[in-house]
């Protein structure tokens, strides 16, 4: 091992310290660096190569869609934001403005976006006059800014990477018909890509987006029993439409409102893949997403014959189509095997002399830490069939640890006693009242999550206050 190179420091535990455990990662698999503005963050190339394969994947999935990309302006002026009241209202405590520019106070202050729905109502006022002109399906890949008080890492910043689906259409089933899509499509990316298995569902009143009709969501349940909102989609209704004077010439020649949604996730998504996989080793990445699927470890490098032997099994399975590394550095095997753990790598090819001399290798799986000896002509075979195997196995690891965390409830009793051995989701019906909602909230620690689609009978009865209920609801404590 080179003498300026330390072996991988431990982390934290996350039974010890769950939140400290998170940062760990972070910072210790070279995810994010912190920088001068408290929530502003450096994502490092590694954090941004998985933000990358997240976003590749679900930018086909849109392109699939007929969705186009756009980009819009970053900022937004103050009269424009106030033209939608409940909305403004919305973000105004999270707003960042602009008042000068160079030496010059603007008479009309500017917004960072936090959001851009007011942005694209002014472009689409502009450009959708006729029928023939929607629907208009548009998507954006920017960063935007809140200024959040309480900030970490990936799960909450003051600036953050996402995308945001925009879209207007003719009629309000067209919109509701695309917001409920690219929910499923979300839903689907989670399950498929992240191997995150999530809830759909709506959003109560009271907790949907500003200015909304509706507002849909997929829930995922991390390790330690905490939900995480992983994608939200919105439909508006003709409200925003109405607030900007977007109107369009229908086949009956009357002038109408168009319906839109807007739709979005972002980088917390890699706050939900740490939380889902990891481990008190570090990350784990499923293999869609991972920025190297398959690292190749030489043993005893120096001896003659197996860094060639190394670099014919990388440029094979390159050629095979993985993300393929191999670490050829003066560092010991047992500091690589610690490095790429943390990495959260899902497959490690080892390779030596006598693997060499065997006609084989052994392969590691880093979600269970299972290993298997390879014959060296059935590679291509044996690291594809690993790399999907690791997808399965997280799934349903992580749907384990959602069904062990998740309690039938029919009191508030009931709820602080499931929650007694540690967080999780609690299904309880509800009655509709916001102030049942507000109670349960008040007395369990635990809010509403969404009204999931797939609904059950718990009980007759609400949760809180005992009249007839009107639907299930998840609960939970939340990110």
């Amino acid at each position: 091992m080179a003498k300026d190179k330390k072996m991988v420091t431990a982390i934290t535990s996350m039974d010890e310290d769950f939140a400290q455990w998170y940062t760990d990662i972070c910072k210790k698999a070279e995810l994010v660096e912190y920088t001068s503005v408290k929530g502003c963050l450096v994502i490092r190339p590694y954090g941004y190569a998985i933000w990358e394969n997240i976003q590749h994947i679900l930018d086909g999935m849109f392109k699939a869609t007929g969705h186009e990309n756009v980009c819009m302006p970053m900022f937004i002026p103050e009269s424009l934001l106030q033209k939608e009241k409940d909305h403004v209202e919305g973000f105004a405590p999270e707003v960042a403005w602009v008042t000068h520019g160079g030496n010059e106070k603007l008479e009309d202050r500017l917004c960072v976006r936090p959001t851009s729905e007011t942005l694209f109502c002014e472009h689409y006022a502009n450009i959708v006059h006729s029928y023939r002109d929607l629907p208009k399906l548009y998507n954006q890949w920017v960063s935007v800014v809140r200024w959040e008080k309480t900030t970490r890492p990936f799960l909450r910043s003051r600036e953050f990477l996402w995308q945001e689906g925009h879209t207007i259409h003719a009629t309000a089933e067209e919109a509701i018909e695309e917001t409920e899509r690219m929910l499923n499509l979300y839903a689907q990316f989670c399950e498929e890509a992240l191997a995150m298995p999530v809830v759909k569902g709506r959003k109560t009143e009271s907790d949907k987006f500003a200015g909304a009709v509706s507002t849909y969501a997929i829930e995922a349940l991390m390790h330690d029993g905490k939900a995480l909102q992983a994608g939200t989609s919105h439909y508006f209704g003709d409200g925003f439409a109405k607030a900007f004077e977007i109107e369009y010439t229908d086949k009956d020649n009357k002038r109408v409102n168009p319906h839109q949604t807007s739709w979005g996730v972002s980088t917390r998504l890699i706050g939900g893949v740490i939380m889902t996989h990891g481990d008190d080793n570090g990350l784990v990445l499923p293999p869609a997403v991972a920025p190297i699927q398959a690292v190749i470890i030489p043993i005893a490098q120096h001896k003659e014959g197996v860094l060639e032997k190394a670099n014919e099994l990388k440029d094979r399975l390159a050629k095979a189509g993985l993300r393929v590394k191999l670490d050829d550095s003066e560092n010991s095997p047992g500091w690589k095997f610690a490095e790429y753990e943390m990495k959260g790598v899902p497959i490690r090819v080892e390779i030596g002399p006598k693997d060499i001399e065997a006609g084989q290798c052994v392969i590691a799986s880093r979600w269970n830490g299972e290993k298997a000896v390879v014959s060296l002509d059935e590679l291509e075979t044996a690291a594809a069939q690993k790399l999907r195997e690791a997808h399965d196995g997280m799934f349903q690891k992580a749907l384990d640890n959602r069904n062990r965390r998740t309690y039938a409830c029919t009191t508030l009793d009931e709820i602080t006693k499931s929650l007694e051995n540690g967080d999780g989701f609690i299904k309880a019906m509800w009655c509709g009242d916001e102030a049942c909602e507000d109670e349960v909230k008040e007395k369990t620690g635990v809010g509403s999550r969404c009204i999931p689609f797939e609904q059950e009978n718990i009980s007759d009865k609400c949760v809180c206050c005992g009249k007839p209920a009107k639907c299930m609801v998840y609960w939970g404590k939340a990110y």
